[in-house]
């Protein structure tokens, strides 16, 4: 392939998930990892909500680790460089 890979080139408009390094990966992986990494540390040690949060981290980390994310970008804070470690 020559050029940039765009959005539409991994997962075309109609398909919600595909298959990468083994692992199923569906659209909007990247984006809740995100949403989740950016609530953390806002979330209190111990809570039902933070428990949850790091819940669905754990549960994304194999995603972001077949997308390649996890190759290109570290994490900021400690308590999440720990879930990614730990999943």
């Amino acid at each position: 392939m020559t050029g940039p890979v765009r959005p539409e080139d991994v997962l075309p408009d109609d398909v919600d998930s595909g298959v990468l390094n083994g692992v199923e990966v569906r659209k909007g992986s990247v984006a809740a990892f995100v949403a989740n990494a950016r609530r953390l540390d806002d979330l209190r040690p111990g809570s039902p909500e933070r428990d949850a949060v790091l819940a669905e981290l754990r549960r994304l980390v194999p995603a972001l680790r077949a997308v390649g994310v996890l190759d290109v970008f570290a994490p900021r804070s400690a308590a999440l460089a720990d879930v990614i470690a730990g999943a």
